[in-house]
């Protein structure tokens, strides 16, 4: 992320003849359609990645249970986010945002075409190819919208970043109705090489609309120095070493199974937020609000992590009950069952407008609900979401297809739930994270996400066939009960270590 002092005499970025885009930068027009192309890639992907690994293999797919294949889903989630941390780091030290954007969207791109080819092991290598693309394309694409703009007073910032996340919702929305039909409809790999193309339409988009962009997006803001980088190069070669000798010993033994990487990328996911708050925990520099700010800030994670372990099964096992479980036709319209994934994005674009209004509407009459609340009631949604899907689950019983309007029904408590956490953890995240820590404490805020996608691995991994369960979703949606009811209970003190931040 540019250093805020690169602001101070760089011009706005104009095009030839003045234009805009809707009265915005021509850039924002790049970034948009980038975003908006990578999103339909992915959310179009991801509508199909659990179906294809539980499909058998008389069906195309790769075999592997419920448990397994969402277990597979939630790490390959979780390590989108952590993958966006060395993202930013490269950008900052080594490349620019903008190079770093088109290098990321070229291996996500090649991933997407791995997916395509019949084999399991570039199913895996395309996997892993989208994952570390989308870490370097996560982590800088949204810092370049904001270098479109003269800093962060610049009437025209908000509503860019608006315009620019309708361009988000709006790819995730059409993406299942497309590529999952190509995939369920036609074949998997079909609409895997669909999503292929999608990424490429979005980098064309992006290299012949560069021209458009901020300069500050070349910038690279903390250029490494010649003996750092061979620091990092060595520490890189040691732990590369250490992977491929561990898993050499794994595969020469016999014993090499999926189980052998979820789970130490599962370990490893909660293990780095640990790390991360523990040295924070330890710096002498942090005064004592400095420190308190923290603890406060540990319980936001904690319940973000929670949320994020059961919002996130929306893609492995509510979309393993939506193809097995429920009913395809609704008003006698038949449609693929990938096509709930969209249904969160369409809600997002029309509830967000309703949630801002009514922040501000009831922040004018002083009834505006704490950061403490709004968390609390994002985690007895989210709750109360998975007891939904108990009744549906037993609903089910027998064999029988229940109706596609529980599946909405749950879709739309989570989204409720969304909006009331997920922007305000953004907010308090910036007003909690001490000076030293600025720009690192939003990259830890989005572990958060990590966290919560390995404890829901391990989980399934270890649960095995009560995955997706009548019992699986009971004890998940009773334990974000409790978690709201505790975060409610505890609230003044949690208030209280917030010190000056309301």
């Amino acid at each position: 992320m540019a250093s805020s002092t690169l602001d101070v005499g760089v011009q706005r970025p104009t095009s030839p003849g003045g234009k805009t885009f809707l009265g915005h930068p021509r850039g924002l027009a790049t970034l948009f359609m980038t975003e908006m192309w990578e999103r339909f890639s992915f959310y179009g992907m991801r509508a199909l990645l659990v179906l294809y690994l539980v499909a058998g293999t008389s069906e195309g797919g790769l075999g592997y249970t419920a448990a397994v294949g969402a277990a597979i889903y939630s790490v390959y989630n979780a390590m989108l986010y952590l993958l966006a941390l060395p993202g930013g780091w490269l950008a900052d030290r080594f490349w620019g945002a903008r190079r770093t954007v088109a290098v990321g969207g070229g291996i996500i791109m090649i991933g997407h075409f791995l997916l395509a080819v019949p084999s399991t092991a570039s199913f895996f290598a395309g996997l892993a190819l989208i994952a570390v693309g989308s870490g370097l394309l996560k982590a800088n694409i949204s810092t370049m919208v904001g270098h479109l703009y003269d800093g962060p007073n610049d009437p025209r910032r908000d509503g860019g970043f608006t315009i620019f996340y309708m361009g988000i919702n709006l790819g995730a929305f059409l993406a299942p109705l497309v590529i999952g039909t190509v995939g369920q409809n036609i074949g998997w790999h079909f609409g895997f090489a669909l999503a292929g193309v999608g990424m490429a339409l979005g980098l064309a988009q992006y290299l012949l609309g560069t021209r458009h962009l901020s300069a500050r997006s070349d910038v690279v803001a903390s250029p490494i120095t010649p003996a750092e980088k061979t620091a990092v190069f060595r520490k890189a070669a040691l732990w590369a070493a250490l992977a491929v000798v561990f898993f050499g010993v794994v595969t020469l033994s016999g014993r090499m199974s999926v189980d052998w990487v979820i789970w130490p990328l599962s370990i490893a996911g909660i293990a780095v937020p640990v790390l991360y708050f523990a040295r924070i925990k330890r710096d002498k520099d942090l005064d004592e609000a400095e420190q308190s700010k923290m603890k406060g800030f540990i319980w936001f994670f904690v319940a973000a992590a929670v949320f994020w372990m059961i919002y996130d099964q929306s893609g492995s096992t509510l979309n393993i009950f939506a193809t097995d479980s429920t009913a395809s036709t609704l008003f006698g319209f038949d449609f693929p069952s990938s096509w709930f994934q969209s249904l969160n994005p369409l809600y997002i674009m029309a509830l967000a407008p309703v949630f801002a209004w009514l922040w501000v509407w009831l922040s004018r009459r002083s009834k505006n609900p704490s950061t403490t609340m709004k968390f609390a009631f994002g985690l007895l949604l989210i709750g109360a979401s998975f007891l939904v899907m108990m009744l549906a689950m037993g609903a089910a019983g027998g064999g029988a297809k229940v109706s596609p309007l529980w599946l909405a029904m749950v879709y739309l408590i989570q989204t409720v739930g969304e909006l009331t956490l997920s922007p305000v953890g953004l907010s308090v995240t910036t007003k909690l994270a001490p000076a030293k820590y600025g720009s690192q404490m939003m990259g830890l805020w989005f572990l958060a996400v990590t966290a919560g996608d390995c404890v829901a691995a391990i989980m399934q991994l270890l649960v095995g066939d009560a995955t997706g369960s009548t019992w699986y979703f009971a004890s998940q949606g009773v334990l974000a009960v409790i978690a709201g009811i505790a975060l409610t209970m505890y609230r003044k003190n949690v208030v209280r270590m917030m010190g000056d931040v309301h």
